[in-house]
């Protein structure tokens, strides 16, 4: 029997300046900036850093909410894509899909980002990359040539960090250190991970008991780890591991309102319950959703199940 090559998985090999081929394609979306018949958002592409590539696509609903022939200003969340930190995009046909529900459906203003991917870029690349987004739409609603969907129609008292998967992990960390950085006016009310990506080196029970999952097998995990995480380190270190001890704590004490969503069948779901466990003794304000039914990206597949996580959304959201 051949021994399982988790590179394989998703048609990845090195070129020969190592950076990484991947063969692992997914439809694509473009992006929709005049109204479309049937489609509920209008969506397009901006690039806030040339050098390093990052670039965000913006949703908006077409039909905008109004009180008193005003209209009415809608949160803003700013969104972090799965992957694995290795593959994916805003303009995945999959990410696309779901930002642009969520900016129907919650009704909000979507800013799904692009950050760079490992190995090229390693941890905590990313999470400067999700940094310099949220700076970026700071600067949007203050300076007199701000993108005009987010100055026009956003409510910065209300702006929201969403991720899923690696984009969790994206949004738990750079919550912890945005935290005493100047955002005003754009006031970050709560952190949204949907089954978000935590590891360690002490294997835990759902990692042995769906290590060969099909989606998410247990060696694609800890590639994935080896190529993210910063050269020399283990899957202990705080960017995979927040629950062991060190002084980043401190910090998760001063986080505000989380809602984590998790399922039963996902190899990672027991490192996401410590996580909760974490974060409630750190005495942050935390709503836990663990569906026992279902598996890693079920939300991804099936229609009911995403719908599902938008409506867990939106009453976090709209309070």
């Amino acid at each position: 029997m051949s021994k399982f090559d988790p590179y394989n998985h998703f048609g990845l090999t090195f070129n020969p300046d190592g950076t990484l081929h991947r063969g692992y394609k997914t439809p694509s979306t473009d992006a929709n900036p005049e109204p479309s018949p049937g489609i509920s958002t209008v969506s397009k592409d901006i690039t806030i850093d040339d050098e390093k590539k990052i670039w965000v696509r913006i949703f908006r609903p077409t039909k905008l909410p109004s009180n008193d022939n005003t209209v009415a200003r809608l949160p803003i969340l700013i969104y972090f894509h799965n992957g694995g930190w290795i593959i994916l995009s805003p303009a995945d046909a999959g990410t696309h899909k779901k930002c642009s529900n969520l900016a129907s459906d919650i009704p909000s203003i979507v800013v799904s980002v692009a950050f760079r991917w490992a190995p090229e870029a390693r941890l905590p690349g990313q999470y400067q990359d999700a940094r310099e987004a949220i700076l970026w739409v700071k600067n949007q609603m203050t300076g007199p040539n701000g993108e005009k969907w987010l100055r026009d129609y956003g409510d910065p008292s209300r702006c929201y960090l969403y991720g899923c998967g690696c984009g969790a992990n994206i949004v738990f960390n750079t919550a912890l250190q945005i935290g005493d950085v100047d955002l005003e006016p754009l006031r970050i009310s709560g952190l949204v991970m949907n089954q978000p990506m935590f590891s360690g080196e002490k294997r835990t029970a759902s990692e042995i008991r769906f290590a060969t999952d099909q989606t998410l097998p247990l060696p694609v995990l800890d590639m994935m780890w080896a190529m993210a995480l910063p050269t020399g380190t283990n899957r202990d270190h705080r960017y995979c591991n927040p629950m062991a001890k060190g002084p980043h704590l401190e910090n998760v004490k001063k986080l505000g309102r989380c809602l984590v969503i998790g399922y039963g069948g996902d190899i990672m779901v027991d490192r996401q319950q410590e996580f909760v466990t974490m974060l409630v003794k750190c005495g942050v304000q935390v709503e836990a959703r663990f569906d026992p039914v279902g598996f890693h990206n079920i939300d991804i597949v099936d229609p009911t199940r995403a719908s599902a996580v938008i409506n867990i959304a939106r009453e976090f959201i709209i309070l």
